[in-house]
């Protein structure tokens, strides 16, 4: 606590002044108006310092309120308007994923999740390892099940959803495992020898990293399109 030095001085002389009138005159007045104006001094010297340390708890305890971050801001919007893009871009395609999905019985929800981690809708998109459309189809598994031009939406929906549909089956409805294998190829997953979500999660970490993020991805944009239907 910082003391004026002019306080010190005045106090020390009261004091003094006090203890003078007591050894010289023994008298009782200018013992007790002494020391009274001693006391009262001091009272206000410690007053003074009471209320500076209860402002200064005062100041410590008010909340720290952090300024609004605008960049968070800005990508929350950009989130919000990528999800509105993605679900304008669904409904162009709604007629194709519904046909689909009835004829080789897979849902709707996991279709449209499927379209959006693979090419977000863009029925030209082709990565770098040459899967082509919607679904991403490799050119072997397209001809396969009988596309003639993966850029077509129709023909690549039809085709992505009929080859889901066959994974589903090859795991016994497993969505997980169905999903590890569109992305790394049932060969590789299959040499896991999991059969249940439980056993995929025990052994997750011996596929890549990009399947492991992808199977996640994928059944969360399903459950968000699913939320979106009830």
């Amino acid at each position: 606590m910082n003391v004026d030095p002019r306080t010190i001085k005045e106090l020390l002389k009261l004091e003094l002044l006090s203890k003078s009138s007591l050894l010289s005159t023994g008298g009782q007045t200018a013992d007790n108006d002494s020391g009274t104006e001693f006391a009262e001094l001091l009272q206000m010297f410690m007053g003074t310092g009471q209320d500076q340390r209860a402002s200064s708890e005062t100041k410590t305890k008010t909340p720290f309120k952090p300024a609004p971050d605008p960049w968070l801001a800005q990508e929350n919007a950009h989130a919000a308007q990528a999800k509105q893009l993605s679900a304008d871009k669904a409904k162009e395609f709604e007629p194709y994923i519904q046909q689909a999905s009835r004829r080789y019985g897979v849902q709707s929800s996991l279709v449209k999740a499927v379209i959006h981690a693979e090419s977000s809708f863009n029925p030209m998109a082709l990565s770098p390892a040459g899967a082509k459309g919607l679904m991403q189809l490799m050119d072997d598994t397209g001809e396969s099940l009988g596309v003639t031009n993966p850029y077509d939406p129709q023909q690549n929906i039809n085709a992505g959803t009929r080859y889901l549909s066959n994974l589903l089956a090859r795991y016994n409805g497993n969505e997980g495992l169905a999903l590890a294998a569109y992305n790394a190829g049932p060969s590789r997953v299959s040499k896991l020898g999991a059969r249940n979500d439980q056993e995929l999660m025990a052994k997750m970490h011996l596929l890549p990293q990009e399947t492991r993020n992808y199977v996640r991805k994928v059944l969360d944009l399903k459950r968000n399109y699913v939320a979106n239907l009830s």
